[in-house]
């Protein structure tokens, strides 16, 4: 049986790290959901598409290819807010979910980070994490990553940011940002990446090796 792992939170509070880390400590096919929804957004931008079709949004959505997902092109910030509104229509949430939940099936186990998966993509999961960390560590962790890739960053604007992003995802009708009842809490706030790897392999240990 596929072992799955479910890593859920807020924006910027390193579950994209520690998923890759716990993805390859283990061997484990690892998807950032929240790719798919860029991917999509870009296809629509590439396409000269409007971003307020749900139709057109989730006949887009259905063709992406999840092994072509190019995580340094899409990171960038027009994709990241063309994604935002395109991920509260629920057709396009339907079709990649759809996509999500089959890769979720991949021997020998997957790690799938992103808003819904402990919740809606993957509620099976055997192992299901919530990471967060306070909003202001958040920004200044998103200010810190572009200025150390040689860009310019206005660190109040980006704090800003981030907290509209938690209201829309915490806020949205279908699929809300929020904690699996059965999810392990994990705040980054003081806790470096290798810290949080260490607690969550704690966890994911004990269930894959009960005894």
């Amino acid at each position: 049986m596929t072992f799955i792992i479910a890593i859920d939170g807020p924006a910027a509070a390193g579950k994209g790290t520690l998923s890759r880390k716990i993805a390859d400590t283990y061997g484990f096919h690892h998807l950032d959901t929240g790719l798919t929804y860029r991917a999509t957004a870009k296809a629509l931008l590439d396409a000269g598409l409007p971003l307020d079709d749900e139709d057109v949004a989730a006949t887009t959505a259905h063709k992406i290819d999840l092994a072509g997902l190019d995580r340094s092109v899409l990171a960038q910030h027009h994709i990241g807010e063309a994604a935002s509104k395109i991920a509260v229509m629920p057709s396009v949430r339907r079709a990649l979910v759809e996509a999500q939940r089959a890769f979720s099936n991949r021997e020998p186990g997957t790690v799938l980070d992103g808003r819904d998966i402990g919740t809606v993509v993957c509620p099976q999961a055997q192992v299901k994490l919530y990471v967060t960390a306070s909003p202001d560590v958040r920004a200044r962790r998103r200010h810190d990553e572009i200025i150390a890739n040689g860009g310019s960053a206005d660190y109040e604007a980006i704090f800003e940011d981030v907290k509209k992003r938690d209201e829309r995802d915490m806020g949205r009708a279908d699929s809300p940002l929020k904690p699996a009842d059965d999810a392990h809490l994990l705040d980054t706030s003081e806790m470096s990446i290798e810290a949080a790897f260490q607690a969550a392999k704690i966890l994911i240990d004990a269930v894959l090796n009960p005894n």
